[in-house]
């Protein structure tokens, strides 16, 4: 069975994939029938050969799940249902969750700054209002010693 498919290349961690068609069981590494285009997903360039791609899909051949989204994108294939399912792994999946919660999260954090800002604001207004309270206890606890102070003194003598 032909399968139209993904074949990675490009340098590490910057993977660019060319697009061909060869038969399901061999290695996308290894032998191809032919190169139908190129794709960079960084870009999301795309260069295709519409008649060839048409050509061989009208002959049989079968597009990879991924290779399907492309070509429904680029609008080469027209279909009722817009994407097929992409099997991705567990640890991609939960990344995936993560991300769409952090925008709520973000959501949610901007108020609780906004409340945790207002009550600093709020703390430093009654912080000074206290202080010179206990300043003022201080000060007459300070003033009261030196009375005692000066009477023991002539007592002393």
């Amino acid at each position: 069975m032909l399968t139209i498919r993904f074949s990675r290349v490009g340098k590490k961690k910057k993977p660019q994939y060319r697009i061909v068609i060869s038969e399901k069981s061999q290695d996308t590494q290894g032998h191809y029938l032919e190169l139908l285009g190129h794709y960079n997903p960084h870009t999301k360039d795309a260069t295709l050969k519409e008649e060839r791609i048409k050509f061989w899909l009208e002959r049989g051949a079968t597009a990879s799940n991924s290779v399907f989204n492309l070509l429904v994108t680029k609008k080469i294939i027209q279909s009722d249902k817009k994407r097929r399912s992409v099997t991705i792994s567990a640890k991609r999946a939960e990344k995936m969750k993560k991300s769409q919660e952090k925008p709520e999260a973000e959501k949610a954090q901007p108020q609780e700054k906004q409340q945790a800002a207002e009550a600093k604001q709020e703390k430093p207004a009654e912080e000074k209002k206290k202080k010179p309270e206990v300043e003022t206890h201080k000060e007459a606890e300070k003033d009261s010693s030196k009375d005692t102070s000066d009477e023991k003194k002539p007592d002393a003598s």
